[in-house]
């Protein structure tokens, strides 16, 4: 039985491993705008300006690019707890642990597939410096004045070996809704977009065709407006970042898009999803066929076969 909408409040903060944090730090900073937030260590905590948290990116010095940890607030301490229980109860496992700062007690366990997943309710709300206090009360922090200037962190992409059983894992045992998904002819889940709020998607999962767990696909971060992603693109022409593949519209849930990669070898998508809402109580899971995908994006633009996030992305 699916729990009740609502335990999962939002996606809180992601964190990557990069080879070369430096590069990764600066390409966050100068070319998205977000703002260091603190460092312990080989670890960089990162705020995009629209964030009331602590923070929304930590980066981490690892010798591979990847993912390590999805970090979800719930809605209250209660259901923090009955997510726990749900987690247990379903056979799965995890522990207690305080490990970030402007965070309480985070309850660590995996989906199937390996990724990391931590769950919180306790949050400190970010308090700007003078240096980045915004005109207007209710932004937590200054519009940044370099980059890009995303807003926040949008969704998260998770290459898995069995889509469907992750999928499940969300649905059944976090509480997310489906609202799209790819159906092969053979009948598999190929991909599959799950939301825990009224956004039309905060998680999703694609299947790595080569076998593997665990891996990541992208985390993307939110603009204010398309002409923020054609901004981005000339942005990232004249900063030297690699441009895999956009500016374009998706065709599943329409989002206007760009990807990129950041210098430790990890895949970024700017996106602006902003006007598209799940509000339909009773929204129907939408499928696409195997001859749907093959059409490409919204506007013809063929999709990219990539399933990886490791290797060092092409110099231009």
């Amino acid at each position: 039985m699916t729990p009740p909408l609502g335990d999962i409040a939002h996606i809180g903060h992601a964190q990557l491993f990069t080879p070369d944090l430096d590069a990764s730090v600066g390409f966050f900073t100068d070319y998205l705008g977000l703002t260091v937030n603190g460092q312990d260590g080989d670890t960089v905590r990162l705020r995009t300006f629209d964030d009331y948290e602590h923070h929304s990116l930590v980066l981490t010095a690892r010798e591979q690019p990847g993912l390590g940890r999805l970090a979800l607030r719930t809605s209250s301490e209660e259901a923090l707890h009955r997510r726990v229980e749900a987690i247990e109860a379903a056979g799965g496992t995890g522990k207690w642990v305080e490990d970030e700062p402007g965070i309480g007690r985070l309850y660590v366990t995996t989906d199937p597939d390996g990724h990391e997943h931590a769950l919180y309710w306790e949050s400190e709300h970010y308090r700007a410096p003078e240096e980045v206090r915004p005109a207007l009360k209710n932004q937590p922090q200054a519009k940044p004045n370099r980059g890009v200037g995303v807003r926040r962190l949008d969704h998260i992409n998770f290459l898995a070996a069995d889509v469907l059983a992750n999928a499940e894992f969300q649905q059944n045992v976090l509480g997310a809704r489906p609202t799209e998904q790819i159906r092969l002819d053979s009948g598999r889940i190929a991909a599959r977009w799950l939301t825990y709020t009224n956004k039309s998607y905060d998680v999703v999962y694609t299947s790595d065709r080569t076998g593997s767990t665990g891996r990541l696909h992208h985390i993307a971060f939110a603009t204010d407006t398309r002409e923020d992603i054609l901004r981005a693109a000339d942005l990232a022409i004249d900063s030297r970042v690699f441009i895999e593949t956009g500016p374009h519209k998706h065709a599943i849930q329409q989002t206007f898009f760009l990807y990129v990669y950041e210098p430790g070898g990890n895949r970024i998508e700017l996106c602006n999803p902003l006007t598209r809402l799940v509000l339909a109580p009773d929204w129907p899971l939408i499928t696409w066929t195997e001859q749907e995908r093959k059409k490409g994006q919204a506007w013809g633009l063929q999709t990219i076969e990539s399933f990886h996030t490791h290797g060092t992305p092409p110099v231009v």
